[in-house]
């Protein structure tokens, strides 16, 4: 029997959440982890998957990211999609198509094929999080109760980022490469069965028809800049990635011109004007930004500076997942005893801390100072996905929950992307500025030219190279890629101050 509590504020009785809820919440939070490890644990099967269906490198690069990609296109029109056709119908039509596709993707025989599972896993997958989220505003009402369900669906992304690797990497010991999609079929039988029972439906009961054009104007506007940015954090700047960005923020701004003189918008601009609402998005965005922008750094480092395996790096980052547990699930505790702003701000300068010890990190370090820091990033960071993932949704209207958690995961996505670009053009062309500077008298012109690239070339060039002749490269190669680390770091410092000046400020009167 529910219980119920009364808003200060109002006369209106908001319903405590009962054992149902919380139940459906963890049925919620078994679909997001997967969501997370699709985005990661084919990256140990493409030797395997490589020998087996052989594909081109363009392939192949397809095979990897048009997951990524089509989640993120397709985020703000399933977020729509849920508010007017009913939020846990989406959820379940996105689970059946996953788990299909699943399927599909397990026994492909060409890359062709995986190439289209991967597609349908991604459209399927752009379901999730906006279904999701936006259930939890309709089964959590007490302010206390969802900012904690929220941390738990938070974490549940992080846990699918943590086990993807490990859990991948002991199904390729045992079976063939297939195998690590077929993880999503219990998990996706078990929503679909649980689902109606404990989930609630809902859906903006004045609801009108999809503007199919804006869906479309938003697909190219997001594929377009995600793609670019992807582009230059793996290859570099080109002209081309540089005018798919530039042609995606054409087609966006089309998209919210259009939004502006419709009726029934896809996006509501006027949730922009809630400083609320504006100022969450760019704290979660750009928090998203150095929070991945880091990851490109920090497991290069662990693995080409320290020498470590993928499995030990992988094992070695397991504590900036606990980090990440007691962050998201315990730190909103502590609006009990301070406002939000104020631990928002808090927990920003615990994020300073870790990337502080990044940028003192050398290549004699233990990798424990590597830990730390990624502890205290995690830490620092996951409370604030969980507050400004809260204030997201609390400022929108209940009949826009789904729209809002759509921009709110958007926000993520490109904070994500970008900084991986942003913060990895830039630690490259450090690095390679910095090579170009080493002495490598002593070392032939072609592996020095190759070295020069990345960290990763320099590694590959060293080991082929005598003893001395080896050593003398990659040690500078090291060097010049702790200086790009560092610089990085020293950058996302900046902006994390930015962040905390932006919630003090911003966020003081919620």
């Amino acid at each position: 029997m529910n219980t119920s509590s009364a808003t200060p504020s109002s006369n209106i009785t908001l319903q405590k959440a009962t054992r149902k809820e919380w139940l459906g919440l963890l049925i919620i939070a078994l679909p997001c982890m997967l969501y997370s490890m699709d985005l990661t644990v084919l990256n140990l099967a493409v030797p395997q998957l490589s020998a087996d269906l052989n594909p081109s490198s363009e392939q192949l690069l397809w095979i990897m990211d048009i997951y990524g990609f089509l989640v993120a296109g397709f985020l703000i029109t399933m977020g729509n999609l849920g508010d007017r056709i009913g939020r846990r119908k989406l959820l379940l039509i996105g689970a059946a198509f996953f788990g299909l596709a699943s399927i599909l993707a397990a026994f492909a025989n060409s890359a062709e094929t995986l190439i289209a599972a991967r597609a349908v896993l991604g459209i399927a997958g752009a379901t999730i999080a906006p279904s999701t989220l936006s259930l939890i505003s309709n089964m959590f009402q007490v302010p206390e109760e969802r900012t904690k369900a929220i941390g738990l669906w938070a974490l549940s992304y992080a846990a699918g980022a943590a086990i993807g690797p490990l859990a991948g990497g002991i199904l390729l010991e045992y079976f063939w490469w297939g195998s690590v999609f077929l993880i999503a079929l219990p998990v996706m039988v078990l929503l679909l069965v649980t689902g109606p029972v404990l989930l609630p439906e809902f859906k903006d009961p004045h609801a009108r028809k999809l503007d199919l054009l804006s869906a479309l104007l938003s697909l190219v506007a997001v594929l377009l800049i995600i793609y670019g940015l992807k582009e230059i954090a793996t290859y570099g700047i080109s002209l081309f990635r540089a005018m798919a960005i530039l042609g995606g923020l054409l087609v966006g701004y089309i998209f919210l011109r259009r939004q502006a003189i419709l009726s029934d918008p896809l996006i509501d601009i006027a949730l922009f004007k809630i400083p609320s609402f504006s100022a969450s998005l760019t704290l979660y965005g750009f928090g998203c930004f150095v929070m991945f922008g880091s990851f490109f750094f920090t497991y290069q480092y662990m693995q080409l500076v320290l020498g470590l395996t993928p499995l030990l790096a992988g094992l070695w980052a397991l504590p900036s997942f606990a980090g990440f547990m007691l962050g998201a699930t315990q730190g909103p505790a502590l609006l009990k005893y301070l406002p939000t702003h104020k631990l928002i701000a808090c927990s920003l300068v615990m994020a300073i801390i870790g990337f502080v010890i990044i940028s003192q990190l050398t290549e004699k370090s233990s990798v424990i100072w590597t830990v730390i820091a990624m502890f205290f990033t995690s830490i620092g960071f996951a409370p604030v996905v969980t507050m400004a993932t809260d204030l997201v949704i609390g400022s929108a209207p209940p009949e826009r929950a789904g729209a809002a958690s759509a921009i709110s995961e958007t926000s993520a996505e490109f904070g994500g992307a970008t900084g991986m670009a942003v913060l990895g053009s830039l630690g490259t062309a450090v690095y390679r500025s910095s090579m170009l500077q080493q002495n490598f008298e002593q070392v032939p012109a072609t592996a020095v030219s190759k070295a020069r690239q990345t960290l990763g070339a320099a590694v590959n060039e060293a080991a082929v190279l005598g003893e001395a002749e080896g050593s003398i490269l990659l040690n500078g190669a090291q060097q010049s890629f702790l200086a790009g680390m560092q610089v990085s770091a020293w950058v996302s410092v900046f902006l994390l101050v930015v962040l905390i000046a932006l919630a003090l400020t911003k966020l003081a009167r919620v």
